[in-house]
């Protein structure tokens, strides 16, 4: 797949809010300053189409982009962003649950984990809720081009090991770059697949 066009359409606070009608939705998501909107603006070939900023917490509401006219990417808020109220995280932790419990439209979520670390415990616990919840989720390494191989190897093999206590079979897993582009001709690949089911 080639993305042609891709177009901010408008942020919502509720699932209910949000487009009506068919269309395919595709998600993104990660922990605060995974690199999420990097991603999205390297996949769409576009460099500001998602905001990206050093400060963690940029994204706030569920932004709904169309991407070739044809399905909606969905940028959620990143989990586990310290610096708000517990209030607001609890509030944002609800909003993105309720999302990808009830969203029909939505295809797959990618989740976003940062190949510079081994697992983290709040990643470990989004993704297991994920696989009790039965969401259709791939896992999408990001800043893999920031470590070396040896260390990318062990970081990701200490990951897959934890979640295997916990699936049967894991979910699909891509190694990306913002940087130099890696594994974005895997994921729309993908995306394309998944639209096509």
């Amino acid at each position: 797949m080639e993305i042609t066009s891709s177009e901010y359409i408008a942020s919502y606070v509720r699932e209910d809010q949000c487009p009506q009608g068919d269309m395919p939705e595709i998600a993104f998501i990660g922990r605060s300053n995974v690199g999420k909107s990097s991603l999205i603006n390297m996949l769409c070939d576009k460099k500001d189409l998602a905001k990206t900023s050093k400060q963690p917490g940029k994204t706030q509401k569920l932004n709904f982009f169309i991407i070739n006219e044809q399905w909606h990417l969905v940028d959620l808020p990143g989990y586990g962003y310290a610096k708000i109220s517990q209030k607001t995280r609890e509030e944002w932790s609800k909003m993105i649950k309720y999302y990808l419990r009830n969203r029909k439209q939505l295809y797959v979520a990618f989740v976003l984990l940062d190949a510079r670390h081994t697992i983290q415990k709040i990643d470990e616990e989004f993704v297991n809720w994920c696989g009790t919840e039965g969401i259709p989720i791939a896992l999408v390494y990001t800043k893999t081009d920031k470590v070396k191989k040896e260390e990318l190897d062990y970081n990701i093999g200490k990951i897959e090991s934890k979640l295997s206590a916990f699936w049967e079979e894991l979910p699909p897993r891509f190694l990306t770059s913002a940087n130099t582009t890696a594994g974005k001709e895997e994921l729309l690949s993908f995306v394309e697949k998944m639209l096509n089911t």
